[in-house]
């Protein structure tokens, strides 16, 4: 067994493709769970993906977004009759800005399609430098975090420092397997990897046994596979924000059904009609071997990238090359939005087929404009050309970190009315997209290699030149990461929170989650939600 491997002097151990990986996977979890020690720089910056995905989600849900608002109002419905607010209830948890219990696994799928709903929140590109081999390239996101504090609430034993240390569990998993499985290849959606880590480390929270963890995944893998067709087309739907919610919930009810006796499909790895050999034809083993972290430094949450607003991270070095050129040239102070003559981003596949797609270039939803490569950099231009608080700290500033603050792209910048702007639609109409061909697709997924260039009416080309590790991205060192980040949660926290003060306990409370008991997990997530009169989508 995999456990009896496994040693405190090793820092990583490897489950190879000739094995049981799903056992493996449930033992490797619960081991960690009991003895693996990832230093404090993977801690610290697993807070800080925590503390971001927070304030997505609670924004999300005071803005009255449709999707996160539905299943709130569905958990809340279920709630139970009594429990005391401040012990665990097992089969329970709360929903963001709530202290009623739920059944737990509403409010998983409640909390994180808040989290997701603004496509804002950590993002993987499945990318490993030391290793040929782990380089798949598959996407993620950081919204399974909800799975963890919904464990916290259930079992008294868990405190901040366990759960903290369980948000790298999940996102190690679902880490590395982006690493090895390109889901997006064979048009399944990237939300089964963080599915599977949700099992593993929920099953490790709760007392699971590796069987019953390998169950789980095998069931889940078996009956619940997503398609990308929740991302396809001209408007996309809530299903694409909820994508990973639903299929979470899906996951932990697969848990729940193994713990109780249900016995799933078993070495789904090496299943010959499960997804992984299906489209990856091997002679009977699995098409991967899986290489996870025990200790140190080296965490898949490291290679892990934030978005610095509200943006497909497709477009991160888009908008770094755009902003460059803002503060280089300072062109927006003396020209004016009737003064650009064409606007051409070069990139990479798959951003230029995702977010570069013609489907996009018409959003009439804030689902399509945040995944529409025009919108979100005609926004972003628009904004530079017309607020005049703007072009005063332009004048005053040579650093890009207070570029990235003031041109924030907020929730509010894919509102209803903000996606018909009549200025960022006549950016839009001027913008082509081209593809960079091999040369930038060779740099991606290590990278996200975009060029961007402006030409005037009168005659000037403003060019970025190539642009490969935006700010966010877990390869830039030159960006004020913290600071732009605290920028973020303040603009997110004013939509939720309306009073100051409680805004700041809520951030000190997430910022020290490492700190805290079993009693403040119960309430960690409770906070007094600063309702809109109506939906930031009407």
């Amino acid at each position: 067994m995999l456990t009896q491997t496994i040693s405190r002097a090793f820092s990583q151990v490897v489950l190879k493709a000739n094995k049981n990986q799903a056992r493996e996977l449930g033992e490797y979890a619960i081991e960690f769970m009991k003895n693996g020690n990832p230093s404090v720089k993977v801690l610290e910056r697993c807070k800080l993906f925590h503390t971001d995905s927070v304030f997505c989600g609670v924004s999300a849900l005071a803005l009255k977004t449709n999707a996160p608002t539905i299943l709130a109002q569905e958990a809340k419905s279920l709630a139970a009759k009594t429990g005391a607010a401040s012990k665990p209830k097992p089969g329970f948890a709360k929903v963001f800005g709530s202290n009623l219990w739920v059944p737990a696994t509403n409010a998983i799928v409640a909390n994180s399609a808040a989290v997701r709903e603004w496509d804002s929140n950590g993002t993987v590109f499945g990318y490993d430098a030391s290793s040929p081999l782990r380089r798949a390239g598959e996407f993620g996101h950081n919204d399974y975090y909800p799975v963890v504090i919904a464990a916290a609430q259930q079992n008294a034993t868990i405190d901040g420092k366990t759960a903290l240390k369980a948000m790298v569990l999940s996102d190690e998993i679902r880490g590395r397997l982006a690493e090895v499985f390109s889901l997006k290849t064979y048009k399944i959606d990237h939300v089964v990897h963080g599915a599977i880590a949700s099992i593993c480390t929920y099953g490790a929270l709760l007392g699971a046994t590796p069987a019953q963890i390998e169950s789980a995944i095998g069931m889940f893998v078996a009956h619940y596979i997503p398609f990308r067709a929740i991302r396809a087309g001209h408007q996309l739907s809530d299903s694409k924000g909820a994508s990973a919610a639903i299929s979470t919930e899906a996951a932990i009810k697969c848990l729940q059904r193994s713990m109780n006796g249900f016995i799933g499909p078993a070495d789904i790895f090496r299943n010959p009609e499960a997804i992984f050999r299906l489209f990856q034809k091997t002679k009977g083993d699995s098409p991967f071997d899986i290489t996870l972290s025990l200790s140190g430094d080296d965490f898949a949450v490291m290679g892990m990238h934030f978005k610095l607003g509200l943006y497909e991270h497709q477009s991160a070095g888009a908008l770094e090359g755009l902003q460059k050129l803002i503060l280089d040239t300072k062109f927006v102070q003396n020209y004016s939005i009737d003064s650009v003559d064409k606007i051409k981003v070069t990139a990479y596949e798959p951003a230029f087929g995702i977010i570069g797609d013609p489907a996009k270039r018409d959003p009439h939803t804030r689902q399509s404009a945040d995944h529409s490569m025009v919108y979100i950099l005609g926004t972003m231009l628009r904004k530079a050309f017309t607020e005049k608080s703007f072009h005063q700290l332009l004048s005053s500033t040579n650093d890009l970190n207070a570029i990235w603050k003031a041109l924030f792209l907020s929730p509010y910048d894919y509102s209803h009315a903000a996606v018909r702007n009549k200025d960022t639609r006549k950016l839009m109409a001027l913008t082509e997209f081209e593809h960079g061909g091999k040369e930038y697709d060779d740099k991606y997924p290590e990278g996200i290699p975009t060029r961007v260039q402006i030409l005037l009416k009168d005659g000037k080309n403003l060019d970025s030149q190539f642009v490969m590790f935006p700010s966010g991205h877990a390869r830039n060192t030159q960006c004020d990461l913290s600071g732009i980040l605290q920028n973020k949660f303040k603009q997110l926290g004013k939509i939720a929170i309306k009073d100051q003060k409680q805004q700041d306990q809520f951030y000190q409370q997430l910022n020290s989650i490492d700190t805290l008991n079993n009693k403040d997990l119960q309430t960690i997530y409770n906070c007094e939600i600063n309702y809109a009169s109506k939906s930031i989508d009407e």
